[in-house]
């Protein structure tokens, strides 16, 4: 009897520490988004509810986060300095930042492709220039793959091109197949462990360049202090691995302007192996490093990523109106 009562005692004990940690995530989560509001608009895209900003005008530029980003890496630096001459939107991907994605719905690569181009097809854009920063520039790439009457040339910054030889130490935590422990992780220990972890997080993210003071809020990195933000990237990292392989081969196929930027210090991928490994299939791309550049180009090295896409932007822009061969 007195072990089953100190049995019960302690299942007792284990479910209110397991409801305090929900209780604080969710507590969390709310003084985020008061602090970090959404910035744009909303649009139901393949039963997803896809947040937006739809920035300036002219030649349009679609805009693809990272795995746990959200559309906020872009507008921290990177739209003010385009929209000047271009129609530049971004978005939340479904599952990340302030964008739904239905239980139902695949995480692959290709999956989130398609969804991506409903969407730039609902907003009424023509071929865009395509960029695409880490897991967004795979989506980029898999848009160019499937739905290529729709994208006129792709900018990838520190883009995943293949499967990579290992998670980065950052993303591990991500690494949950059952969707029951995802969640039980997501709403317990996954927020009290981000907050522990998050100056190494960000170091990572961002070395061997400084980490922007303002990235918390005006870069959305506070969003990722939610369930829903842990939850969506643990989707997003188990699945990538279903598409990459097969892309690889396919690669060769794409005949529009492709070019690619990498920070040559990249703490999170290779830029060898994924930089000078797409070039390797693509003759006809082109691959830049920035010195002392890490993963977070868009916001450390905000100006020459502008400068990068701009110059894309005009090489597809000069692709568009070349004469059929």
């Amino acid at each position: 009897m007195v072990v089953v009562w100190a049995v019960g005692g302690v299942v007792v004990l284990l479910c209110l520490v397991l409801a305090g940690l929900a209780l604080f995530s969710a507590w969390t989560a709310r003084q985020v988004e008061r602090a970090v509001p959404p910035l744009g608009r909303f649009i139901d895209v393949d039963g997803a509810r896809i947040h937006y900003v739809d920035a300036g005008s002219g030649p349009p530029i679609l805009c693809i986060h990272g795995l746990a980003g959200q559309l906020r890496n872009f507008t921290q630096a990177l739209v003010e300095r385009l929209a000047g001459h271009y129609r530049v939107v971004v978005l939340d991907r479904p599952g990340s930042g302030y964008s739904t994605r239905p239980p139902q719905a695949s995480a692959a690569i290709g999956a989130q492709a398609e969804t991506i181009a409903h969407f730039a097809a609902a907003l009424g854009l023509e071929r865009p220039l395509v960029v695409g920063h880490s897991l967004g520039g795979a989506i980029a790439l898999a848009l160019a793959l499937d739905h290529p009457t729709q994208v006129g040339g792709l900018a990838l910054l520190a883009p995943v091109t293949r499967e990579p030889a290992k998670i980065p130490d950052v993303f591990k935590g991500l690494v949950i197949r059952s969707p029951l422990l995802r969640r039980l992780v997501g709403w317990t220990l996954a927020i009290p462990l981000s907050i522990k972890n998050r100056d190494a997080a960000l170091a990572s993210l961002f070395g061997p360049q400084m980490v922007s003071p303002d990235f918390a809020t005006k870069g959305g990195g506070l969003l990722f202090l939610r369930p829903s933000s842990f939850i969506g990237a643990s989707r997003d990292v188990v699945a990538a691995a279903e598409d990459l392989a097969a892309m690889q081969e396919r690669y060769g196929g794409l005949k529009i302007p492709v070019g690619i930027l990498y920070g040559a210090g990249d703490l999170i991928l290779d830029p060898m192996a994924h930089g000078r490994g797409l070039l390797a299939k693509l003759p006809g791309a082109e691959f830049e490093l920035i010195e002392g550049g890490g993963h977070m180009i868009l916001v450390a090295s905000a100006d020459r990523c502008a400068a990068f896409i701009a110059h894309m932007a005009q090489r597809a822009g000069a692709a568009a109106d070349a004469p059929a061969a």
